[in-house]
């Protein structure tokens, strides 16, 4: 009977303590894998840890909170109200359910009466996108572009952004019909450039440009379209990333030594002028909201974007296979 009272106690005690020794394992194995915030990340292992740094889409991470097949994200400024309004009025209208939209703005150092006015805006349209840390200016647009991306990694699954000048016109109807043709990894759309000489002078001199006698082929900034790997690498390496005036040259300079699938489209006339007008673009840039309404009547009733197709300026069609100083020789003839 002592021996049976015996062995009660200790199994009594054995089953008190197997809580404690699975709750001091569980403790150990989260201070392994989280961090403070001063603390580098030790990440706990899982399968398939041997993940490239640009992630499949399958690991866009499912607890983001906002999902979407393309991110429409749009270079405004606080007092540029009318400029927004013209293409919500125009072609943002054909904007579906798998879309989302937002007009990116640097609210740093702002007037109490600007903030209270895009608040005003936002509480109406939901479609602002607020940089807290950014004052807006000419010269914060790069950091501009590499602050959109990191918000967008952290806070959307999506497959494709479209990052677009509040000056340009989308045929996003077009666009969006062919998107799903598209490779979802990798993919760098837009109109490139690989012989543009550095700028010594002016607004967009480079005095900081030492990797070349010219830029490193880039998409002009009209707007361009990226997968959502390469927004990702962006984001990851946003600290280490050189910045130049240029945002479109400098996301060309991050992107030169990765593994990317350029595609070199006329139909993005998104130089720093207009070529002209074609039915076949699916981008316009540099046009005023005059030329946004205009074109934007013309294609509900017909369908068609110019009521007389002209062209201004020649194109190019650009040939991998040559240096870049011979990639791009202007024709007549290519929209």
């Amino acid at each position: 009977m002592r021996m049976s009272r015996t062995f009660r106690w200790f199994l009594t005690r054995f089953l008190l303590c197997i809580p404690i020794f699975s709750l001091c394992g569980f403790v150990l194995l989260l201070s392994s894998c989280n961090v403070t915030e001063d603390s580098p990340r030790k990440p706990c292992p899982r399968e398939n840890s041997n993940q490239n740094q640009l992630r499949t889409l399958d690991d866009s991470g499912g607890d983001k909170p906002f999902s979407a097949f393309l991110v429409i994200l749009v270079m405004s400024g606080p007092k540029l109200l009318a400029g927004r309004q013209v293409l919500r009025d125009t072609w943002l209208t054909l904007r579906t359910n798998d879309m989302i939209v937002k007009f990116v703005i640097g609210t740093a150092n702002l007037p109490t009466e600007h903030l209270e006015a895009l608040e005003r805006e936002q509480k109406e349209y939901n479609d602002l996108l607020f940089l807290p840390d950014l004052e807006d200016s000419f010269l914060a647009l790069t950091q501009k572009l590499i602050d959109m991306f990191v918000w967008l990694d952290h806070n959307v699954s999506y497959k494709f952004v479209l990052k677009v000048d509040d000056d340009s016109f989308v045929r996003l109807d077009a666009l969006a019909k062919e998107l799903p043709q598209k490779s979802q990894e990798k993919l760098f759309w837009g109109f490139f450039d690989g012989r543009a000489r550095v700028h010594k002078t002016g607004k967009y001199a480079e005095a900081d440009w030492v990797l070349c006698d010219r830029y490193l082929p880039y998409a002009k900034g009209g707007g361009y379209i990226l997968s959502a790997d390469l927004v990702h690498f962006v984001s990851l390496n946003a600290k280490y990333l050189k910045k130049y005036n240029g945002e479109d040259v400098s996301l060309g300079s991050w992107l030169a030594a990765v593994e990317v699938n350029r595609q070199h489209d006329t139909r993005f006339d998104t130089e720093y002028l207009s070529r002209g007008c074609s039915n076949t673009y699916l981008i316009t840039h540099k046009q005023t909201p005059e030329d946004m309404r205009q074109k934007w009547k013309h294609y509900k009733e017909t369908g068609r974007l110019c009521s007389q197709e002209h062209q201004t300026r020649p194109s190019y069609i650009y040939d991998w296979q040559k240096p870049p100083t011979e990639c791009c020789i202007r024709k007549n003839g290519i929209p």
